[in-house]
């Protein structure tokens, strides 16, 4: 029997509100210098745990850029990365939809896996930003989804129950994640696979 007592409901950023698309960047500086796109790509997935690195923190704005420069072979400056790198992202209006009505009866929380140069050059700028009571970022809290730390960050801003919240993330392990700290989950699969999770939870909007 489903959870009916949600009080929060806790949404993914990347891919759930803003789907995004790496090969936007490959294109831009292919653009710029042939090649450049597909050799900086090859290291970045080769070394993800940079990204990850910078994701939590443990990596500086100053120790991120200092590598990137290094994989684009200096061939663009700090601030032009940071834009190419930060244009990546475009509004799932349908969910953003969902926002303002949900915001009515619950608690809406974002709890994202970001970085300080997409959060300052790519979304920040969303106004369905302001639907949200606080973001949560991985950054900021110093560790990423799924580990247990981030989920927990959730609970210490809103001082509910456990299974008072029920997140929305399109990567299942993610999900699971909060699964597994005693909250309600739902792989985000698309908008009306969305609707369709909600109604059977009874969430209003």
């Amino acid at each position: 029997m489903l959870n009916n007592k949600i009080s929060v409901i806790v949404f993914d950023l990347g891919n759930v509100l803003i789907p995004f698309d790496y090969n936007i960047i490959k294109t831009k500086l292919n653009a710029l210098d042939e090649g450049l796109g597909r050799r900086f790509y090859e290291k970045y997935k080769e070394h993800y745990h940079v990204h990850r690195e910078f994701e939590t923190w443990k990596l500086s704005n100053d120790e991120f850029l200092k590598i990137m420069m290094e994989w684009t072979e200096n061939k663009i400056t700090e601030e032009e990365f940071c834009k190419i790198y930060s244009d990546i992202f475009e509004v799932n209006e349908d969910v953003a939809s969902l926002l303002p009505k949900l915001k009515e009866n619950y608690k809406l929380v974002l709890l994202s896996n970001t970085n300080y140069i997409h959060q300052k050059y790519g979304w920040e700028k969303y106004e369905f930003l302001k639907n949200f009571e606080k973001l949560i970022l991985s950054h900021e809290v110093g560790a990423i989804k799924p580990q247990e730390k981030i989920y927990r960050a959730v609970e210490e801003f809103t001082q509910l129950p456990s299974n008072e919240h029920i997140f929305i993330d399109d990567i299942r392990e993610y999900a699971e994640g909060a699964k597994a700290c005693g909250w309600d989950g739902i792989q985000f699969l698309g908008y009306d696979n969305l609707v369709v999770e909600l109604k059977k939870r009874n969430i209003i909007f």
